[in-house]
């Protein structure tokens, strides 16, 4: 039983069971990239490294950061330097893997990780210091605990994936947390957790809660039951008091939740077999990941309270209420960053916690410091039934973006009026008491559209520029740095 569980964290710095191991031994020159379809497995690959000679063009002795992160359809990562230059990245669609009539995410998962250690460049392997992960938001898995002959951390049943509802359980978890706390969703870890509990016939005794990230890193690192506290905040885990609270350790299920540390702490060094396997240095250290939506944060380096994100939702869990009302909608499942994706979604660094269920609105720890998060269902879903991408390129030619639109139309179908829902979740955190927002950063789709940015600059009152960077992979990679930092 767990009584509570200690987090240790560092301050951020932002500097300018295997078998069957892929391997890799080609190399990509210079801003090369390559795309390969392989139509027995459905995957796709793109491969792109960053230098002409990855020995020379990597100083001799530096060391190198990778990031991982599996979104909704498909995995990437990232390879960065101290600097944040990006010296390799690629991605991979996720193969069709089927059992019976249903999707093995757990075999498709895996063997994605794989994929992606072998098409890091096989020359810069041996310069990579440390290893972080980002995985989807409430995707959770019930594993044995037990490492034996019989039982090493397989999965007990099918992953709850991101998307799922699991209102079976909301009346039980309602009863027995807080009002208007996160776990307060259908698609909460916590509901998932009792909805196996309540469900399943399997053995209880050895049982452990694992999200994607977690299970995923231990594969790498080998030391089972542990994930970071920006993952466990949807199983109820209070990232403030650095503890789960006493009316979740009191449930019988809490057996089965791991233990907690901050994101990018250093958990142990890679295996032996995949050091033999792939050309990882002896002390490349495996560090606790995040949720997708926080690397993607990290990524645009909004690192002040104050700064906002605007992300395409399907980076948020696809089943909160609307930032603008209080009903559940279902959200797209698209993975990408984009400001002007088919959802609304923000996160805010505030100073301040903020979580009230009611409006979909709750608080990730990042430090000392909090990213305030919430979703809408309107977006460019609303545009895109109306006009292709070259029929918006050329209608946006037409807009002067300093002159206000009349129309105020809802549902959504234009931008000005995105814009005025997006300047209404702003200020509904701002009531809510998070840190006034200061400056918005944007990123893919929208952001590629100049007048699109000057309209909601009008309507926000606020600058609006476009992150450097979009992918929560890179984000990943500036997570392994940190824990890199931590044990140097």
């Amino acid at each position: 039983m767990v009584a509570s569980t200690s987090t240790h964290h560092l301050s951020w710095t932002f500097l300018s069971p295997t078998q069957g191991y892929p391997s890799s031994r080609n190399l990509i020159s210079r801003n090369e990239s390559l795309s390969i379809v392989n139509k027995s497995t459905s995957r796709t690959m793109t491969i792109r490294s960053c230098s002409e000679n990855p020995i020379i063009g990597n100083q001799v002795g530096e060391r190198l950061f990778l990031g991982l992160d599996f979104g909704t359809s498909g995995a990437r990562y990232a390879l960065v330097d101290k600097e944040g230059t990006i010296h390799a990245e690629g991605k991979r669609e996720y193969p069709k893997y089927m059992n019976k009539d249903t999707m093995d995410w757990v075999r498709s998962w895996k063997s994605t990780l794989f994929t992606l250690l072998a098409d890091v460049p096989i020359s810069l392997r041996p310069f990579i210091a440390s290893i972080a992960m980002d995985g989807t938001s409430a995707t959770t898995l019930i594993v044995d605990r037990l490492v034996s002959q019989s039982a090493t951390g397989e999965p007990l049943c099918r992953p709850f994936l991101y998307n799922e509802s699991c209102s079976d359980a909301l009346p039980l978890v309602k009863s027995i947390s807080p009002p208007n706390h996160t776990v307060c969703s259908g698609s909460s870890t916590l509901c998932k957790v009792v909805s196996w509990w309540n469900s399943y016939e399997s053995n209880k005794e050895s049982a452990l809660l694992m999200h994607q990230a977690d299970w995923l890193l231990w594969l790498l690192h080998g030391k089972i039951g542990v994930s970071d506290y920006n993952n466990a905040l949807k199983v109820g885990y209070d990232p403030e008091h650095e503890a789960y609270p006493p009316w979740l350790l009191s449930q019988p299920f809490s057996q089965v939740l791991p233990a907690v540390l901050a994101p990018g702490t250093a958990i142990g060094t890679i295996k032996e077999e995949i050091i033999k396997e792939y050309g990882f240095p002896k002390d490349c250290v495996v560090c606790t990941g995040t949720t997708d939506s926080i690397a993607a944060f990290l990524a645009a380096r909004a690192t002040k309270p104050g700064k906002a994100v605007r992300f395409h939702a399907g980076l948020l869990s696809p089943f909160y209420p609307c930032i603008h009302c209080s009903k559940g909608q279902n959200l797209s499942n698209n993975h990408f960053v984009t400001s002007l994706g088919s959802t609304l979604a923000i996160k805010l660094l505030s100073t301040t916690r903020i979580e009230d269920a009611r409006y979909g609105v709750y608080s990730h720890r990042l430090d000392d410091k909090w990213l305030v998060g919430g979703a809408s269902n309107t977006g460019g879903a609303a545009l895109r039934q109306l006009f292709t991408d070259e029929q918006l390129e050329k209608l946006s030619e037409q807009i002067d973006p300093v002159k206000p639109s009349p129309l105020d139309y809802y549902p959504l179908k234009g931008v000005e009026s995105l814009a005025r829902i997006e300047a209404k979740a702003y200020g509904l955190l701002k009531d809510l008491g998070a840190t006034r927002v200061d400056e918005v950063f944007t990123a893919g789709g929208g952001a590629k559209n100049e007048k699109w940015i000057k309209i909601r600059e009008r309507v926000l009152g606020l600058p609006v520029r476009r992150a450097d960077q979009t992918e929560a992979a890179y984000g990943a990679a500036l997570l392994a740095m940190k824990g890199a930092l931590q044990t140097s």
